[in-house]
């Protein structure tokens, strides 16, 4: 049994997740739909300095206008190569002329992917450059491959989760509105069954879990489990009758649909000190 790896220097992606020969991670611009369009052009991008979407994609920092389009830019940078090995893949992004332009902060983000046996390790590290404190959000969003045509899949918490907060997008920003998000997507308090229509409102986003790791089954043999850590929110989604499924670990979301959008005060924006360093990490272990 051998797990494999490619990622890419743009965004410090993961292009490619082999497990026993297998590709597990959706294959991007090479996956068409019956008219030939492509579902989704990422594979599992890295979601930096925020998640989801800005208020009119924009904030303000400072008293100043900066704009960036959803999940933010890391996700199209190129990062330089810290060191590529069979069983680790790290790269860095430094602020630069270009990010300073969306993002006034000096920083430097670290993605390491870690293999070890039939497990990967997902690393996120920010060091502050700057001579105050710097705000950010972070997360991950890769994407499964799975075949909903034949197959039926589920995922299963490792807990009950009795109280599950559901957020509820309304054109990309978090409403206080939750008309058709509830518990009902879950059975047993465990499970969510994934099916043609379970996106049809966009993607579930979940906070208050009690869970730290869930369960992807594929016609009840799992296939995988995620283990999220110490991130604050988990997010499923997908499009309509496309043969891949994301689970994203988050600290933070898009912007409420009230926001002011003043940065600093970003609901769950983590901040970090002069001289500080964060980490935070998720796994996935391949079955």
């Amino acid at each position: 049994m051998k797990l494999e790896i490619v990622t890419s220097p743009i965004g410090a992606e993961l292009t490619s997740i082999k497990y026993n020969s297998e590709e597990r991670l959706h294959q991007g611009e090479s996956v068409l739909d019956k008219e030939g369009k492509v579902f989704w052009k990422r594979h599992a991008p890295v979601l930096f300095p925020i998640v989801g979407s800005l208020k009119n994609n924009t904030t303000y920092i400072d008293g100043k206008k900066y704009q960036m389009s959803q999940h933010g830019f890391a996700r199209d940078m190129v990062f330089d190569i810290v060191n590529i090995s069979e069983r680790e893949h790290t790269y860095v992004l430094k602020y630069n002329e270009d990010t300073l332009k969306m993002y006034p902060y000096k920083f430097e983000l670290y993605i390491s992917y870690i293999i070890e046996d039939n497990k990967l390790t997902i690393i996120y590290k920010v060091k502050n450059l700057d001579i105050r404190p710097i705000y950010f959000g972070i997360g991950g969003h890769p994407a499964f491959i799975i075949d909903l045509k034949n197959n039926k899949y589920k995922v299963e918490f490792e807990n009950a989760e009795n109280n599950i907060k559901f957020s509820q997008l309304d054109a990309g920003l978090i409403s206080y509105k939750n008309n058709y998000i509830n518990n009902s997507l879950m059975s047993n308090n465990r499970c969510i069954e994934i099916r043609k229509d379970t996106f049809s409102h966009d993607a579930i986003i979940m906070s208050g879990l009690s869970s730290r790791k869930l369960r992807l089954y594929e016609n009840n043999i799992e296939k995988l489990e995620f283990e999220f850590g110490q991130f604050k929110y988990l997010s499923l989604w997908s499009k309509k009758y496309a043969p891949f499924l994301c689970i994203e670990p988050w600290q933070t979301t898009a912007d409420y649909t009230d926001s002011n959008q003043d940065f600093i005060l970003k609901k769950d924006n983590i901040k970090l000190e002069v001289n500080g360093e964060y980490k935070c990490s998720y796994s996935i272990i391949f079955k």
